[in-house]
């Protein structure tokens, strides 16, 4: 690596807005793979990619020896500025000086989630001189929405192992559930408000069926996982009704699944369209299906903790090895190879949320040590 500054990369990453867009920061992550001599590449999704050593399976000796780095440049909005300073934020974000010796605390948009383990991998990246195999960066651009670009890289970049940048606490994470969204649709009849019973209301039948959501995974759904414990069904939203005078034919009702192994999203909807119909009253009927069929959703996945990934990763972080807290893009890459998820930063603290929250914030020792493990463990395995 010649004449890359961590914590200078970090404090521009934050300071470009990408809420919105993602085209000033992939030009910003471009501009500094090409001044490194990286020859770094788009894909078709907007997805950034950089190689070093020889990614040619048949040409590396070692059978484990081409590695992935991933995270994503995309974050949540609104925008909040780059700001240094000494002690974390608490409820309410006070503006700092924005000084560059006020402290070791980052706060921004983006300064954990995930521009700060971008700063990390990037470190680490540009550092590693393989012997055998590679190493590939491969940075995706909608992993806060659709996920496509995260879904297009575990389907075109082959590799041994994947390294998914998120924030962990320097943690070593080797599972998380899945995510999805999906929508329970009721159907009945519909009435004048002034004769009720010559209608079907399908807002009056969403009562019984939310009962049964409720006991849908002890009656039907996955039995506990060994690391990631209950899978998580809940009704977040709920609409119906055209007119304050009608009976509403119809009432829909939004739920959030964070599902543990074996369960996909593929098999999910029909599951609980099954059991949701025994609680409808007679007459009415449902059907589940996702929302944004068309797109990714991360499913469940659990890494083998002795996996020789997860073990380089943990000796030289020192962390512990854990679940994440969250859905990620690990998933997807999970179906192809061993995969953890690890990063400066954390999801949320004593005061409460962190991540995509209004007091974001990182450590920038916590980027510069998560840099020093991906190093070591980069240095060990190619």
């Amino acid at each position: 690596m010649s004449g890359f500054d961590l914590a200078a990369f970090h404090r521009r990453a934050v300071e470009i807005d990408s809420t919105d867009s993602v085209e000033a920061m992939r030009e910003s992550l471009v501009e500094t793979l090409d001044a490194a001599g990286c020859d770094p590449t788009v894909d078709e999704l907007g997805n950034v990619l950089a190689t070093v050593g020889a990614a040619d399976p048949d040409a590396a000796a070692d059978a484990d020896a081409h590695l992935v780095l991933n995270t994503h440049i995309d974050t949540v909005p609104p925008h909040l500025p780059y700001e240094r300073r000494a002690d974390p934020p608490g409820d309410e974000r006070v503006d700092g000086s924005g000084d560059e010796g006020a402290g070791d605390i980052v706060c921004g948009r983006g300064a954990c989630d995930a521009k700060g383990p971008l700063a990390a991998l990037l470190d680490a990246f540009l550092t590693v001189e393989p012997d055998e195999g590679a190493v590939t960066l491969a940075v995706s651009v909608d992993e806060e929405t659709t996920q496509t670009g995260g879904a297009h890289l575990a389907e075109t970049v082959d590799a041994d192992g994947y390294i998914v940048g998120e924030p962990t606490g320097l943690d070593v994470c080797t599972a998380a559930k899945g995510q999805f969204e999906g929508t329970v649709t009721i159907r009945g009849e519909s009435a004048h408000a002034a004769d009720p019973g010559s209608g079907m209301n399908a807002i009056r039948a969403a009562a019984p069926i939310l009962q049964a959501m409720e006991s849908y995974d002890q009656e039907r759904g996955p039995d506990d996982h060994e690391s990631l414990g209950q899978a998580l069904l809940t009704a977040s939203m709920i609409s119906g009704g055209e007119a304050t005078n009608q009976v509403p034919a119809e009432c829909a009702i939004t739920f959030d699944r964070r599902s543990v192994p074996p369960e996909t999203s593929a098999t999910f909807c029909t599951e609980l369209e099954a059991h949701l119909a025994q609680w409808l009253p007679s007459g009415m009927d449902l059907d589940v299906a996702l929302i944004r069929p068309d797109t990714p959703f991360p499913e469940a996945f659990a890494t083998d903790a002795d996996a020789e990934l997860v073990r380089t990763l943990q000796d030289a972080s020192g962390g512990a090895v854990r679940p994440f807290g969250a859905a990620t893009e690990a998933s997807y890459f999970a179906e192809r190879g061993p995969t953890v998820v690890f990063g400066p930063g954390e999801l949320a603290d004593d005061v409460g949320a962190i991540a995509h929250s209004k007091r974001e914030y990182v450590r920038l020792s916590d980027v510069r040590t998560a840099a020093r493990a991906l190093r070591e463990t980069l240095e060990r395995l190619v």
